[in-house]
């Protein structure tokens, strides 16, 4: 990834800023999304977290369980399907 420049952002009374939109989309970062700091003797680098499960992965979590169809896998897929 090539060097980025943000303008300042203003630190909050409880330590938050707010990440720019752009830099959200670079870094395909959404709400939810574990980020980790990384200090260096230059400053700190913000990175998403590789050890955070994904937006996928919580979102399923979520729903397991939920599930009130007692079909089997096939009887959905032909459901689908239209069979």
């Amino acid at each position: 990834m090539d060097w980025y420049y943000s303008p300042g952002m203003r630190l909050t009374s409880k330590g938050q800023v707010t990440i720019p939109l752009d830099v959200r989309r670079r870094l395909d970062l959404h709400p939810g999304d574990e980020v980790e700091f990384v200090v260096t003797d230059d400053g700190v680098r913000v990175v998403k977290s590789d050890s955070a499960p994904s937006r996928g992965s919580r979102i399923v979590e979520r729903l397991r369980g939920r599930g009130d169809v007692h079909l089997t896998t096939d009887e959905i897929m032909a459901l689908t399907r239209g069979e």
